[in-house]
C-alpha cells in the first residue's frame, strides 16, 4: 500500500509540472519563456548526474561528453534527415551505446573511482579538442558541416513526429522540454522504487558486500551509467532546439564543473534538489552576466567552497534533517511537561 502511493505521489507531481509548464507558457513573455526553457534544460543534464552520482555513486567528471554528443548528433541527423522525429531518437541512442561501450571497459576492468572521473574528464577533453579543430570544408558529415569553433548554425528545430513542415513554436518546445524533465524524474523515482534501484543504492553503500551476496555489481553500475547518458543525450538534443546552435562548448570543463556543482548545491541522494539548485544558480549567473563587477566564475567557486565546507548535505537534505529535528523536538513533550503529568 506504501509503495502504490509513492507511485501516485510521483504521477501527480509530474503531472502538476507539465500542468504548471502549460499555465506559464499562456502567461509570460517570450524571452522570459527562453529563459526557463534553458534552465529547464540544464536541470535535465543535472538530473542525470543526480541519479548515477548522488544514487549510484559513479562520480562521473565527463557528463557533457553525453551532452555534446547528444547535441551534435540531433544537429548532424536534422540537417541531413530534415525531420527532427529520428533525430531526436539517435540523440539518445548515441550517448547511450557510447557510455555503455565506455563504462564496459570501466566497470568490468575493475577501474577505481579515482581513476574513473579522471578517464570520463578525459573523454570530454578528447571530444572538446577535436570538434574544436574541425573548422575545414572537409569536415562534414553529410550535410552537416562541423564548423569547428564555429559550431553548426541554424539546426532545424523540433517538428510534430513524421511531420517536418510542422515546426513547433517556441511555447510547444518549452512545453516539450518541461514535460521530458517530468517524465524523467518519474521514471528515476520508478527505477529507484524497484529492486533494480534498491540494488543500486545498496552497492553505493557497500559495493563489496553487495557483491558478496551474489549481485552483479559491474552490471548494475553499467545499467546506472548509461541510463544517466541517455537523459544528458536528451538535454542535449534540447538545448540545440532552444537557439538552433551547438559549438564544442557543449563539451568543455566548465560546462561539466557546472554539472557538479549543481549536484553539490543541491544535495546528493536526491533527484529535485539538483534540478531546484541548477535552476537558481542558471539564474543567478544570468543576472550576474548583465553587471561587470563581479566574475561569475568566482562567484560559483565561492557558492562551492561553501557548500563543500558548511552544507556538504546540499540544500535540500540540510532542509529535510531541520525539518524532522524540528517536528521530532515538537512532538516530544519537554522534562518540565512529564513532571506536571506525573504530579
Amino acid at each position: 500500500m506504501k509503495l502504490f502511493s509513492e507511485k501516485v505521489r510521483i504521477v501527480l507531481s509530474a503531472l502538476m509540472l507539465i500542468l504548471l509548464a502549460f499555465w506559464l507558457s499562456g502567461v509570460i513573455e517570450l524571452y522570459t519563456l527562453l529563459s526557463i526553457t534553458v534552465f529547464l534544460v540544464m536541470g535535465l543534464l543535472s538530473l542525470s548526474l543526480a541519479f548515477i552520482w548522488g544514487y549510484g555513486g559513479i562520480l562521473c567528471f565527463g557528463q557533457a561528453a553525453f551532452f555534446g554528443l547528444g547535441a551534435y548528433t540531433y544537429a548532424i541527423c536534422a540537417i541531413n534527415w530534415g525531420d527532427s522525429t529520428w533525430a531526436v531518437v539517435m540523440a539518445i541512442l548515441l550517448p547511450t551505446l557510447f557510455s555503455l561501450l565506455l563504462g564496459y571497459v570501466i566497470f568490468y576492468g575493475g577501474v577505481s573511482d579515482v581513476y574513473l572521473g579522471a578517464i570520463t574528464l578525459a573523454v570530454s577533453l578528447v571530444l572538446f579538442n577535436w570538434v574544436n579543430s574541425t573548422s575545414g570544408s572537409e569536415y562534414h558529415i553529410g550535410e552537416a558541416l562541423l564548423g569547428g569553433f564555429n559550431g553548426i548554425p541554424s539546426v532545424p528545430t523540433l517538428n510534430m513526429p513524421f511531420q517536418p513542415d510542422a515546426i513547433l513554436s517556441p511555447e510547444a518546445i518549452f512545453m516539450v522540454t518541461a514535460g521530458a524533465l517530468a517524465l524523467c524524474y518519474a521514471l528515476l523515482k520508478f527505477v529507484l522504487l524497484s529492486r533494480f534501484g534498491k540494488t543500486v543504492v545498496a552497492i553505493r553503500e557497500n559495493e563489496q558486500r553487495a557483491g558478496l551476496l551474489g549481485y552483479n555489481v559491474p552490471a548494475h553500475k553499467l545499467v546506472t551509467f548509461a541510463i544517466g547518458a541517455a537523459i544528458a543525450g536528451l538535454a542535449g538534443c534540447l538545448y540545440v532546439n532552444w537557439g538552433a546552435f551547438v559549438s564544442p562548448g557543449v563539451f568543455s570543463i566548465s560546462q561539466s564543473a557546472q554539472i557538479i556543482i549543481w549536484v553539490i548545491v543541491g544535495g546528493r541522494g536526491t533527484l529535485i534538489g539538483p534540478v531546484i539548485s541548477c535552476v537558481l544558480l542558471q539564474w543567478m549567473v544570468t543576472r550576474l552576466g548583465a553587471q561587470q563587477t563581479v566574475d561569475v566564475n568566482l562567484v560559483l567557486g565561492v557558492i562551492l567552497a561553501v557548500f563543500v565546507l558548511l552544507i556538504p548535505g546540499g540544500i535540500l537534505p540540510t532542509l529535510q534533517r531541520l525539518v524532522r529535528r524540528k517536528r521530532l523536538t515538537t512532538s516530544t513533550p519537554s522534562r518540565t511537561q512529564v513532571t506536571e503529568v506525573k504530579q
